[in-house]
């Protein structure tokens, strides 16, 4: 028997896991393969170093990041490892905010991805 809160859970935690559950596996993969590949164009763009400031420096924009990050699941943890050591010339890349957008992007598609999941376990949406 499946539960929404294990739905929710792996499609936080591998984006399009849910739709997989589900019996969408074309739909799983489809927005799954869309919020990776966000994902990891986004890191490679020096995204995980993305605000260069402290919570400090500004609070609410860093908890927008945050919580967009979150979104991502594994790609969060991901992420934060890859942070942990900035490189000193991240800032410096012409990619840079353009790769925090899109693992922030990434996040908050995957948030919608989830509602899009229950929305289908509830019967709300065929």
């Amino acid at each position: 028997m499946q539960s929404l809160t294990l739905i929710e859970i792996a499609g936080w935690v591998f984006p399009g896991a849910s739709h997989f559950l589900l019996g969408r596996k074309a739909r799983g993969l489809i927005l799954g393969g869309a919020i990776w590949l966000m994902f990891i164009i986004g890191i490679f763009s020096g995204g995980a170093y993305y605000p260069g400031f402290d919570f400090r420096d500004g609070s609410l924009l860093y908890l927008l990041n945050f919580f967009a990050k979150l979104g991502n699941g594994l790609g969060a943890v991901i992420s934060f490892f890859v942070s942990v050591e900035p490189s000193p010339t991240a800032a410096a890349r012409a990619t840079f905010e353009y790769g925090g957008r899109m693992v922030e992007i990434g996040g908050l598609l995957n948030y919608l991805v989830m509602l899009d999941a229950a929305d289908i376990f509830l019967g709300r949406k065929k």
